[in-house]
């Protein structure tokens, strides 16, 4: 019997199953991810970070004049 094949069959089979479940994380969690970027990114640029109302919709707007 050929066991290479086999053995490449189930490599396949193990890397899809890590794929199916790395993409359902980046799903689940991809809003919450693209805040905390879009958060230190305002730091950055010196920009006021404002929540958005659902994970995914936080922006950077400009920071007020500071009255003297």
């Amino acid at each position: 019997m050929n066991k290479r094949g086999q053995a490449l069959v189930e490599y396949i089979l193990i890397i899809a199953l890590i794929s199916v479940i790395a993409i359902a994380l980046v799903n689940y969690f991809g809003g919450y991810l693209k805040d905390a970027i879009t958060k230190t990114s305002c730091s950055l640029v010196d920009e006021e970070y404002v929540k958005g109302d659902k994970p995914g919709e936080a922006k950077c707007l400009e920071k007020k004049a500071q009255e003297e």
